[in-house]
């Protein structure tokens, strides 16, 4: 009859719709061994010093106004490095972009503050939220210098930073995934009430 028909259609409509319920259980799976950051860890304090520190150390837009000028006006790579290295620590985030170009520019050049250079695209990168890429700058620093303190502490800050990203990002998955699973049921109530209808 039409109306089964219509009831049929309705039913696949919905089972489509939430198909997803396989994946869904292995990510909550995955969510029982993955854990938000330590809050008593060495890595955690690093961190909280460091947001400190740089929260402290954001340069005003008179000195970095004053440190372009005498870089356009006495080009050299010492005034290259000071003006991009004070931009690293940049409160808008393409300037702190900007200052990452400057200095894996200066690095290519072979100047000779290296290390230098390195750390403060690390801090540019930690600073906009790319903490993979700033840790991997870090272990390039640590490979030289081991005890190089500042790349140390901003390498285990990076280490949180990660590990409180991905937890997030798992708990995204999961209430998702939840909300997935409810449509499942949702669905099927549907289909239930439709298919007991038809009956009658």
């Amino acid at each position: 009859s039409n109306r089964l028909i219509a009831q049929s259609s309705v039913l696949f409509s919905l089972t489509q719709r939430f198909l997803v319920v396989r994946p869904i259980r292995k990510i909550r799976q995955t969510t029982m061994i993955t854990k938000r950051p330590n809050p008593n860890s060495k890595q955690h304090a690093a961190r909280l010093t460091l947001d400190n520190k740089l929260s402290e150390s954001v340069p005003s837009r008179t000195t970095l106004e004053a440190l372009a000028v005498e870089c356009a006006s006495e080009p050299s790579p010492d005034n290259t490095f000071q003006y991009a290295f004070c931009l690293t620590k940049s409160a808008k985030a393409d300037e702190r972009r900007y200052a990452i170009s400057i200095l894996d520019n200066l690095v290519k050049e072979g100047y000779e503050h290296q290390v230098d250079c390195i750390y403060g695209a690390a801090i540019a990168l930690y600073l906009n939220g790319k903490y993979a890429a700033a840790r991997e700058k870090c272990e390039a620093i640590l490979r030289a210098e081991p005890d190089q303190a500042p790349a140390v502490e901003l390498h285990l800050a990076c280490l949180d930073a990660i590990e409180e990203e991905n937890a997030k990002n798992v708990e995204k998955v999961v209430i998702g995934g939840s909300a997935a699973i409810a449509g499942v049921g949702l669905a099927l109530g549907i289909a239930g009430l439709l298919l007991g209808g038809s009956k009658r």
